[in-house]
């Protein structure tokens, strides 16, 4: 199997670092170009201020920098032919678009949470949630993150209780905060919690509480590392598929 080339874009910040790192350590794949604002020639490849003058070769791109990028990297990968597996959140309802429009010309995989682990929980979810909620488990997420984190719930939260949402046939309505009203809890709501504190990297419990008996599924994030591993694993995963919209259960079912 020949080695996979990859443009790291956002390749000076702490991601694209983590990503530098493992790649380094793993012979099925390299990077052969970064992309960053600033370069001080530390890196083992040549560093491009300027998206538009890379000229490098490669089988795909990782990003992983800002909103703010986002629109002339998609532009990039369009005209390059290039697979993008695009890492940063934050994009506005018209940069979806154009990821969307980018995404008819090349293969673009984009995902709530680059985890593995989370998305094989999504997987396991989408089995569970129908069974559980027909027995009449009610269903609450809980996730923490460290106390740096502005938003809240987390996306990732927000995308375990829509994939429950979506295989459930009567519709729930999420409940973030219960303390402005005094009254039982519904039966057809998902409740979502927010813990902020600490170094915490990413906590998720989603609980299915039944009578006399609870069901909880967990992932703990100990490191940035694990996002770093799922991105990796989608650069390889994404090398010469065709133009679409992936995410990473494409990855897992491959």
């Amino acid at each position: 199997m020949e080695t996979v080339k990859v443009i790291m874009h956002g390749c000076n910040g702490k991601m694209g670092q983590t990503i530098s790192g493992l790649i380094a350590a793993d012979e099925g794949i390299e990077i052969v170009a970064g992309i960053d604002a600033f370069d001080d020639g530390h890196n083992a490849y040549p560093v491009f201020t300027d998206i538009g003058r890379c000229d490098v070769a490669a089988d795909a791109l990782i990003d992983f920098s800002t909103a703010a990028a986002a629109d002339r990297l998609l532009d990039y990968c369009v005209e390059k032919k290039l697979p993008c597996v695009l890492c940063t959140t934050g994009l506005s309802e018209a940069q979806l678009a154009h990821v969307k429009e980018a995404s008819e010309k090349t293969a673009v995989l984009k995902s709530a949470n680059m985890s593995l682990g989370i998305n094989m929980l999504m997987k396991l979810l989408k089995e569970a949630a129908p069974v559980l909620d027909g027995a009449g488990f009610d269903i609450e997420i809980v996730e923490k993150h460290h106390n740096q984190k502005i938003d809240a719930p987390s996306g990732t939260a927000l995308a375990l209780a829509d994939v429950i949402r979506d295989e459930l046939t009567e519709g729930y309505d999420y409940v973030y905060d219960r303390s402005t009203k005094r009254e039982k809890r519904s039966r057809k709501e998902i409740g979502i919690s927010a813990v902020r504190g600490g170094t915490i990297v990413g906590d998720h419990d989603v609980i299915f509480a039944g009578a006399d008996e609870v069901i909880t599924f967990s992932h703990r994030a100990y490191s940035k590392a694990v996002f770093g591993k799922g991105a990796v694993q989608a650069a390889k995963f994404l090398a010469g598929k065709p133009a679409g919209l992936y995410d990473m259960s494409d990855v897992i079912n491959a």
